[in-house]
């Protein structure tokens, strides 16, 4: 029996899948940031684009996205998603250390701009309580695209890339409040009970709720990923990395909370385990994709016949909003003792409006606390002073230098905890002692390993060590391979050791990459990938029974350890081959030099036994 496929439930969804293919590419090799090319096409084919040639030209129905509200219940997820790395970035500990940052400057920037912009909006004439909630709502800047472009431009490790990100969060943390208070103003305004009280009924049961969040999450988060870890299936891990995010998205809402700080708080809970680094890696494609999505409903939003109509409600409102928010900012900065160039770019990143702005008068407006109209012309003011970020990002940043990271090397977050580390990949045995002398000489280090029951027993012992797979270059980035000093290898699988020296060196030209070799075959293997050192397990077994013989023996000490040294580096010229044919050929008499050594370690050991012998 045939069934009948409704292929109009997957138009938008193909339509956004074909954009994403088609945009990021062509803005990338464009050095031209993604985000306005995803905007740009939300509306070319919107309701406003497309969409309005659907009754004249059927044909446009094709590739037109009429039904935006479907597309925007799943794009409000790329926001979480944002919101949940920035966690995972943070930590707890982390927030505290920022806390001047985020709750002084940050705080101060909120205030500043809400009380201002609600006094201009006295002033035109709109009520007092309609007032407030604008002020509120157009104090908020755009998280979704300010961290974005700050990486794409090399900037979010800059000054002004780590006060911008200080803002961002504390306007995040505002958004619950802020949502708070208009919901229940909206719900006193229409009943009799005072506003106190019912404000008071709503934020308990919420506050409790996230710190049910918090509590079950300390409880339970970090038992399910070692349990999915222990599985070594990747699907499974992203399915407990998307159960996550949702999941606690899903209960803050049902608290009254909004989804984006239930995924911030699973974040930060996570942020403290040992699984934090390969759950980046997991979700950034998910978080991509859903952000050029939540990009694409800005853009399907914008209708350029009502920006001609009325222009000064619509480009007029978000120019004075976009140099009223700037002038505050830098004059606020430069109180707070900021250098100009750091004050000025800073200012133009958080002047524009956010994403934000678009739930909290979508909200005031459904409960009569703002006129629908005015609401519609501000949020058409926000999308278009959001269109104009990557501009200002460019303006700000243009005679500043940038970081001399490469440009895969930007992270999300300003990453402030590694910097001059080495990674040692595996931590057995061997990576134990090494992480031992690392810490005995007062090097920091992090540490990777795939077994997750190991990596359970080190973090327990207060080890830095994740679990994940370093051959995925994607997973060295997170771990700061752009900050590190050096990259260890210890690990005793040779095809996986070879993929990440090929990984890393890679990434890093430059840095120096020590690596466990099998024997002298894979070592030339490892030094042409671009291992610094290949350290054969046979020949240095073979020189340290060298060397403890000749000491036992009576040769002296400083003898021992040239000579020794000495036949380290004619093995080390040997194993860095200039061609195939020399190093096949090398190989073959590094063999025989190894087994001569063998034989001769043997015949002093034979010999050893005859004279202790009574």
């Amino acid at each position: 029996m045939e069934q009948h496929l409704d292929l109009d439930g997957y138009k938008e969804f193909l339509v956004f899948l074909t954009t994403a293919g088609i945009v990021a590419p062509v803005f990338r090799r464009l050095r031209i940031s993604p985000v306005l090319g995803f905007i740009a096409a939300g509306f070319l084919l919107g309701p406003f684009g497309l969409g309005r040639l659907a009754a004249d030209w059927p044909m446009t129905q094709v590739v037109a996205i009429a039904n935006v509200s479907e597309l925007t219940r799943i794009a409000e997820l790329g926001v979480a998603f944002l919101l949940f790395m920035i966690g995972l970035e943070l930590s707890f500990e982390r927030l505290r250390r920022m806390r001047k940052m985020v709750f002084g400057l940050g705080a101060a920037q909120v205030c500043l701009c809400a009380v201002v912009i609600m006094e201009a909006a006295l002033l035109a004439g709109v009520e007092p309580t309609a007032a407030m909630v604008i002020g509120c709502a157009l104090a908020l800047s755009s998280t979704a695209i300010v961290l974005p472009t700050l990486a794409e431009n090399r900037r979010l490790n800059s000054p002004p890339g780590r006060a911008a990100f200080a803002i961002l969060l504390f306007q995040d943390l505002m958004v619950a409040p802020f949502l708070f208070v208009i919901t229940m103003i909206g719900a006193s305004a229409s009943a009799d009970a005072g506003l106190g009280s019912r404000f008071l009924y709503a934020i308990v049961p919420a506050l409790l709720a996230l710190v049910a969040i918090v509590g079950i999450g300390r409880l339970l988060i970090r038992p399910l990923f070692h349990h999915v870890a222990q599985a070594r299936s990747t699907e499974f891990f992203m399915a407990a990395c998307l159960l996550v995010i949702t999941g606690a998205g899903v209960a803050a809402a049902a608290a009254g909370l909004s989804m984006s700080l239930g995924a911030f708080v699973a974040g930060l809970l996570l942020a403290e385990t040992e699984y934090r680094r390969e759950v980046e890696v997991t979700i950034e494609p998910f978080k991509g994709l859903l952000l050029g999505l939540f990009f694409m409903t800005v853009g399907a939003g914008l209708d350029l016949a009502q920006v001609i109509a009325h222009p000064m409600a619509t480009l007029g409102l978000a120019a004075l909003l976009i140099a009223g928010k700037t002038v505050l900012v830098y004059g606020l900065m430069r109180f707070g003792r900021f250098a100009h160039r750091v004050s000025l770019e800073t200012a133009l990143l958080a002047a524009p409006g956010g994403e934000f702005a678009f739930v909290m008068l979508a909200a005031a407006a459904a409960t009569g606390l703002v006129d629908k109209t005015l609401a519609a012309n501000l949020i058409l003011a926000v999308t278009l002073s959001m269109i104009a970020i990557p501009f200002l990002a460019w303006s700000g940043g243009r005679r500043a230098a940038p970081l001399s990271a490469p440009d895969a090397m930007a992270g999300f977050v300003p990453d402030i905890e590694h910097s001059g580390h080495v990674i040692v990949v595996g931590h057995g045995r061997v990576g134990a002692l090494v992480a031992d002398m690392l810490t005995r000489h007062d090097i920091p280090y992090i540490a990777v390993d795939g077994d997750a029951r190991l990596v359970k027993k080190m973090r327990d012992e207060g080890r830095p060590i994740y679990f994940g797979d370093a051959s995925r270059p994607d997973f060295l980035l997170r771990c700061g391979i752009g900050e590190a000093r050096a990259l260890v290898l210890t690990m005793d699988a040779p095809k996986a050791a070879e993929l990440v020296v090929a990984a890393a060196r890679a990434q890093r030209p430059d840095m120096t990459i020590v690596a466990r070799a099998r024997d002298a075959l894979h070592a030339t293997h490892l030094y042409e990938l671009g291992a610094t050192d290949a350290i054969p397990e046979t020949i240095e077994a073979s020189l340290q029974l060298a060397e403890a013989v000749l000491v036992d023996i009576g040769v002296p000490m400083g003898f021992v350890i040239a000579s020794i040294h000495e036949k380290r580096d004619e093995f080390r010229s040997l194993l860095m081959p200039r061609d195939a044919v020399a190093r096949e050929r090398r190989a073959i008499r590094l063999s025989k030099r190894v087994k001569e050594m063998g034989r001769a370690r043997d015949r002093m050991k034979g010999g050893l036994r005859k004279e202790e012998a009574p």
